[in-house]
């Protein structure tokens, strides 16, 4: 069983070129499933059944874990089966009869635009570390970069003459996202007065650095928005992602097509950009309720 797990992530990283979290999440589920099929008599993938799929999701039923969750490692299994069939480890789709689950669709946290306003002047322009956050802020809603492109980001990267940024997705899938012209004004300045005091090697390729010179972190970022969040009078929960949900969602309320959307925020599919539509109708909902005399 371990043999195969091994060749099927081989197979994720190298072949598909997906990303190391996405890697790291389907080699988490299968080991677990591995696990369940070992211990009720399925030790190598030929061995696995329907029934032994079907108990490891009841299993995970009666943990109460959540639809969406299930749903995750079900595909992960059905992923994996596919790839054992088609390279020989198995003649059998022990998969073949079982449905996904439906998860319920969550729509995405936003802000307002009085709200991102209020967020992004939060920064102390008169500090260098200030003058950072606040480049990041303006850039992250500029365009809408998941954060991990965003402490990703080189300066090789930038094209702030022309206005755009390149960037890498998930799956290492590169894109081209404009950048307009406040983010532009903050990324030179934090370049010209904040950066140098940070690369104090002047050998570091990111863009946005710690005190130490070193790249920004997830963790080290997602503080960064908390304490802004909280000084901005932002009550209710905000990451990284929120910013980029809420530059989708006043791109679309300002009238902008999906498709240009879902190229801005690297989707591959387009079904996962139209959730943005239903944000925009509840908004609407909103503003009909509170503003029509017979709502």
């Amino acid at each position: 069983m371990d043999e195969t797990i091994q060749a099927f992530i081989d197979y994720l990283t190298i072949e598909r070129g997906l990303s190391s979290n996405t890697v790291s999440a389907y080699a988490h589920d299968l080991v677990q499933f591995a696990a369940y099929a070992g211990e009720h008599g399925a030790s190598s993938v030929g061995e696995i059944t329907e029934r032994t799929v079907e108990g490891f999701l009841q299993g995970l039923r009666e943990a109460a874990m959540s639809p969406n969750s299930i749903s995750r490692k079900l595909s992960a299994i059905k992923t994996f089966c596919k790839f054992a069939c088609r390279e020989g480890f198995t003649d059998t789709d022990f998969t073949a009869e079982i449905e996904g689950m439906k998860g319920a669709k969550r729509l995405p946290s936003v802000l307002s635009v009085e709200e991102v306003a209020s967020l992004l002047n939060q920064p102390d322009m008169e500090t260098e570390a200030g003058l950072r956050d606040k480049a990041m802020l303006e850039t992250l809603y500029a365009s809408g970069l998941r954060v991990s492109e965003l402490i990703n980001l080189r300066l090789s990267d930038l094209n702030l003459s022309v206005g755009f940024l390149r960037c890498f997705g998930k799956g290492s899938k590169e894109r081209i996202v404009p950048l307009g012209k406040v983010a532009i004004g903050y990324l030179e300045r934090y370049m010209a007065e904040s950066r140098p005091a940070y690369a104090r090697s002047g050998s570091s390729e990111y863009l946005f650095l710690t005190i130490r010179g070193r790249k920004m972190s997830r963790v080290g970022f997602w503080k960064l928005i908390k304490r802004h969040a909280a000084r901005a009078g932002i009550t209710r929960s905000i990451t990284p992602h929120t910013l980029r949900h809420s530059f989708a969602t006043h791109l679309l309320q300002g009238g902008a097509d999906l498709r240009s959307i879902q190229e801005m925020l690297g989707h591959a599919d387009i079904a996962t950009t139209q959730i943005y539509t239903h944000v925009t109708q509840d908004h609407l909902k909103e503003v009909y309720r509170e503003t029509h005399p017979r709502a």
